[in-house]
C-alpha cells in the first residue's frame, strides 16, 4: 500500500512540474494529409501527437522542433531516427527537424512558405475541418498572375480565386475581396495553408456566401534599391495604384466601393486597416484577424490621435463600412489579446459598430484564420 501511494504521489508530482509520465501513446498514427506522395511520415494520432522519422545514420543528435519545443528522436540499428511530440492544438503547424544543430525541412512533407522560409508543415485534424474540406461541389479556380510593378521596379505575383461558373456567363461581374497574409509569409499562404479556395467553394455551394473574386498579393513591397527588412513599405501604393486597376482590367469585376472588401491577418490586418481608412472611397468591408493598427500597444487608444484621428468620427466610420470584422483565437499569445482588446474598447467608446469573432482553443495560427474567413466571407456583398 505504501509503495502504491508513493508511486501515485510521484506521478502527480511529475505531471505538476511538466515532466513526462509513463502513459502509453495510442498507436493509431496515420500519415499527415500534407505528406509527399507515398511518404508514411510524419504521422498524427488521435491524441494529436506528431510522430516523425528520418534516416540519418551518421547524425549524433536529431530533434523535432514543433511549436517552439524540441523533442529528442531515438536512433535504431539502421540509423533511422524516430520520435514524437506532446499533443498539439488542432490545425496547421510549421515545424522543422534539427540534425546535429542544423535546421532542415522534413523530407516527408510538401513545403510551405512561413516563418520566413520554405519548410515543413503538419495538419493536426480539426473537429470542424468540414468547412475547409475538399468536397463534391462546384469548384472555382485559383490562378497565378505575374506582373511588373513600376513602383518597386520588380516582378511581383498575386493569386486570384475566381468562383465556379466564372467562365460560363461572360456578362456577369463579381465583387472582390483583397486578402493579405501575415509577417514572414507570402502570397501563397492564404491559398495553401489558409485553404481559401475550398472555404469559398463550400460557402458558395451552400448558398452562404456571394460568389466573389479573392485577390491575394505579396504584402512586402519597397522602393527600388531598398534591401533592408526595415525599409518603409509601399504596399499601399502598389495595391491601390497597380493591383486593383490591373484586376479590374483583367477580370469581370464590380468596381464600386460597395463591391470591394479588404482583409488580412496579423501584419496583414495592420496593413489593410491603414489602407481601408486611407482610401474610404474604395472599400465598404473590412476584416482583420489577430491584429490591429495599434500593434504592439495594449494601452487604451485615443481615437482623436489614432490613425490621424480617422476613428474619432463614429458616424463617418459607420457610414463607410457595411461590415467591420475583427477575429482572434482564444489561445493567442501576448500581445495580441491585449492589442485587440484595446482596439475594441476604443471602438465601443466611440460607438463604432463591428463584428467580433473568437476562434475557440486556437492561437496565432492558420486554423484561427481559416475560421475567421469562414465567418467573414458570408457577411460580404449582401
Amino acid at each position: 500500500m505504501k509503495k502504491q501511494i508513493l508511486f501515485w504521489s510521484m506521478m502527480s508530482w511529475m505531471v505538476s512540474v511538466g515532466l513526462p509520465s509513463f502513459a502509453q501513446t495510442v498507436e493509431d498514427f496515420k500519415p499527415s494529409e500534407v505528406n509527399q506522395p507515398g511518404k508514411l511520415y510524419p504521422q498524427v494520432n488521435s491524441e494529436r501527437k506528431v510522430r516523425v522519422q528520418i534516416s540519418a545514420p551518421e547524425a549524433k543528435v536529431v530533434q523535432l522542433d514543433l511549436g517552439g519545443v524540441k523533442y529528442d528522436l531515438t536512433k535504431d540499428e539502421k540509423g533511422v531516427w524516430t520520435g514524437e511530440s506532446a499533443p498539439q492544438q488542432e490545425g496547421f503547424h510549421y515545424y522543422q527537424l534539427n540534425v546535429d544543430g542544423a535546421a532542415v525541412p522534413d523530407p516527408g512533407t510538401i513545403y510551405f512558405y512561413g516563418a520566413g522560409r520554405w519548410g515543413s508543415g503538419i495538419e493536426v485534424p480539426a473537429h470542424d475541418a468540414d468547412f475547409y474540406a475538399l468536397k463534391d461541389v462546384p469548384h472555382g479556380l485559383l490562378s497565378e498572375m505575374n506582373y511588373y510593378s513600376n513602383l518597386t521596379k520588380a516582378w511581383r505575383r498575386c493569386f486570384v480565386y475566381t468562383p465556379a461558373g466564372y467562365g460560363d456567363n461572360k456578362d456577369k461581374r463579381y465583387p472582390v475581396l483583397y486578402l493579405q497574409h501575415g509577417s514572414f509569409e507570402d502570397e501563397t499562404g492564404w491559398g495553401r495553408q489558409g485553404k481559401t479556395n475550398l472555404i469559398l467553394d463550400n460557402l458558395i455551394a451552400a448558398g452562404k456566401a456571394v460568389p466573389m473574386l479573392v485577390v491575394m498579393d505579396n504584402g512586402y513591397a519597397t522602393k527600388p534599391g531598398e534591401k533592408s527588412p526595415f525599409a518603409a513599405s509601399i504596399f499601399e501604393e502598389v495595391l491601390m495604384n497597380e493591383v486593383i486597376p490591373m484586376i479590374d482590367a483583367k477580370f469581370r469585376t464590380l468596381s464600386g466601393r460597395e463591391d470591394r472588401a479588404i482583409a488580412g491577418l496579423s501584419m496583414g490586418a495592420n496593413q489593410t486597416m491603414h489602407i481601408a481608412m486611407n482610401n474610404p472611397g474604395h472599400f465598404a468591408y473590412y476584416g482583420g484577424s489577430s491584429g490591429t493598427s495599434n500593434y504592439p500597444s495594449t494601452e487604451p487608444l485615443d481615437a482623436t490621435t489614432f490613425l490621424n484621428g480617422k476613428f474619432k468620427d463614429a458616424k463617418a466610420v459607420n457610414a463607410q463600412f457595411k461590415v467591420f470584422f475583427l477575429g482572434l483565437g482564444t489561445a493567442e499569445p501576448h500581445p495580441f489579446p491585449g492589442v485587440v482588446k484595446a482596439f475594441r474598447q476604443m471602438m465601443d467608446k466611440q460607438g463604432i459598430k463591428y463584428v467580433y469573432y473568437e476562434s475557440p482553443d486556437t492561437a496565432h495560427e492558420w486554423l484561427t484564420w481559416r475560421r475567421a474567413l469562414n465567418e467573414f466571407a458570408p457577411l460580404l456583398f449582401k
